[in-house]
């Protein structure tokens, strides 16, 4: 696997979570894992995920409501049910909030293991914009590897702070209304993810601070304006 890839687990069941935990990053994944329902989305901020695995019976809230909640916050991450239920009613329920695939307990990890890479492997091969190169003042920015470069010295982006500064760079010295932006890569434009929002924002002023000429400003009430001036 050339890139390791971020796997959000919420599973209740110590044992289990542990030796599903154990076997998932021996092949090579980085994984979360939270025990606790009302635990779950705090954990979810604090990173960028490439696939959420949520128990659905858990103590506090259950998975289905961390599910809707994290379809909120990133209408694109791919995420997997794992429950002893096997209601029809509960199975569609799972997927009306957005599963990629529901696992009925008990179940051969290979098999999730197969399902992960294959969701993966569907994610890394969606057709992306055209806009990949960007020039921003003196910096170069690669939206398809997520990098800036400056004068030989590159900065690793995450892929919520690449598709910001993406954006950004496709409405260059013009406005991108927030709730735009918003709802282009959070799926939300709740009070929440505005802030996280800002957050990224405040990262990129600083990875874009060697150059005088640039400056994210924050209109107001409206959005954020990438302005880009020619040096003099």
């Amino acid at each position: 696997m050339d890139q390791q890839y971020n796997i959000f687990l919420v599973e209740d069941d110590l044992s289990f979570g542990a030796v599903l935990k154990s076997y998932l990053e021996l092949n090579d994944y980085n994984v979360a894992w939270v025990d606790d329902g009302k635990l779950a989305m705090e954990k979810f901020r604090e990173n960028e995920y490439h696939i959420c695995i949520l128990d659905v019976m858990l103590p506090n809230i259950d998975g289905f409501t961390i599910g809707t909640e994290i379809r909120k916050m990133n209408k694109d991450i791919p995420m997997v049910f794992l429950t002893a239920k096997t209601l029809k009613e509960d199975i569609l329920k799972g997927y009306n909030v957005g599963a990629d695939d529901y696992i009925t307990k008990p179940f051969d990890t290979e098999v999730l293991l197969c399902k992960i890479q294959a969701i993966i492997k569907r994610q890394s091969t969606t057709p992306v914009n055209n806009d990949v190169l960007f020039e921003i003042g003196s910096y170069r920015f690669d939206s398809k590897l997520r990098h800036i470069e400056r004068k030989g010295i590159k900065q690793k982006l995450s892929p919520k702070e690449s598709d910001l500064l993406k954006l950004l760079c496709q409405n260059k010295n013009e406005l991108l209304p927030r709730e735009n932006a918003l709802q282009k890569i959070w799926g939300d434009d709740g009070y929440f993810t505005a802030r996280s929002m800002d957050v990224f924002i405040t990262k990129l002023r600083k990875y874009l601070s060697e150059d005088p000429n640039i400056e994210i400003k924050n209109i107001h009430g409206s959005g954020f304006l990438l302005e880009v001036k020619t040096p003099s």
